[in-house]
């Protein structure tokens, strides 16, 4: 297939976009012109998905994974949001030829904090944040395209994505394995955890993310659209990931309790659609190999 994947110079773009060469499919990296990491094997296409878009080329499938993603930062700056993450989708979708399979990449924020655990895809979406909501809008934006006959769609929604390809590790510190492994590193003094660190989220490598958009690129034909939620499903609490950071990298891990703070305490995902549709399974997801080949990425880096 001939293949187009936006955002390719990002985490799991690159994953993706390196997974797809692997595979054998022809692939072009949709990048703005400041930011040209792609894999190897990925032709470099430059274009900005907050102007009208002009493509050359008429592709087979899309991944689409150009977003902001940070969800406190949404709250701060919801307009940028939903201008970079349905207003960018509309564009790329106009600026398509030929009826390709659109992969598009979503969050497990559209859900909120359901009750039900773990989360179906049949769970109503009630996202609680600017950045869930914009991605829930994105989504909608395809689903009425892909209804037109235009397009095929597959919506990927992912949960927690962590671990390395090609020495490349999670860039947002923000997140718990990366300001875990930041403290093992001696680059913060202390892990800040709200209240006793019993909350439970999963973990899903990367690289098996990426394999999810590499299944899903036939799972699309015109007029039809699919949704399928994407993660490992095992339930691991935040003070279990540090302790298996601790026995990875040999390094304590001190950890300042805060008061707590209103959170769930469990979000897992329900991934048995796509297993079933798609024969999809994580294979690189336990927590040994995904903080494993984190920090050996951190450690690259300096």
């Amino acid at each position: 297939m001939r293949v187009l994947v936006t955002g390719a110079s990002g985490y799991v773009g690159y994953a993706v976009g390196r997974r797809l060469v692997a595979a054998g499919h022809e692939v072009d990296g949709l990048v703005r012109a400041h930011d040209r990491t792609l894999p190897f094997g990925v032709r470099l296409v430059v274009g900005d998905l907050l102007a009208p878009l002009e493509l050359d080329e008429a592709y087979d499938a899309v991944c689409h994974l150009a977003a902001l993603t940070r969800v406190r930062e949404s709250f701060t700056e919801p307009l940028r949001f939903f201008t970079a993450n349905v207003q960018g989708t509309v564009h790329l979708l106009d600026a398509l030829k030929g009826t390709p399979t659109v992969v598009f990449g979503s969050t497990a924020a559209v859900y909120g904090t359901p009750e039900t655990q773990p989360i179906p895809e049949t769970q109503p979406p009630a996202p609680s944040s600017p950045y869930g909501t914009s991605k829930l809008a994105a989504e909608e934006v395809v689903r009425y395209q892909a209804a037109t006959g235009r397009i095929g769609a597959v919506v990927l929604r992912t949960f927690n994505v962590s671990g390395s390809v090609d020495g490349r590790g999670d860039p947002d510190p923000t997140r718990l394995i990366p300001r875990a492994l930041a403290v093992a590193a001696g680059q913060a003094p202390h892990l800040e955890v709200n209240g006793d660190g019993a909350a439970v989220r999963e973990y899903l490598h990367v690289d098996d993310l990426a394999r999810a958009y590499e299944a899903a690129l036939a799972a699309g034909t015109p007029g039809t659209h699919r949704t399928y939620n994407v993660g490992s499903g095992v339930g691991t609490s935040v003070m279990e990931v540090v302790m298996a950071v601790e026995a990875v990298t040999g390094r304590d891990v001190p950890v300042v309790h805060r008061p707590p703070s209103p959170e769930p305490p469990v979000l897992l995902c329900d991934a048995a659609a796509i297993r079933r549709d798609l024969g999809w399974e994580p294979a690189r997801s336990g927590l040994t190999e995904i903080i494993g080949g984190a920090w050996e990425a951190l450690r690259a880096r300096g």
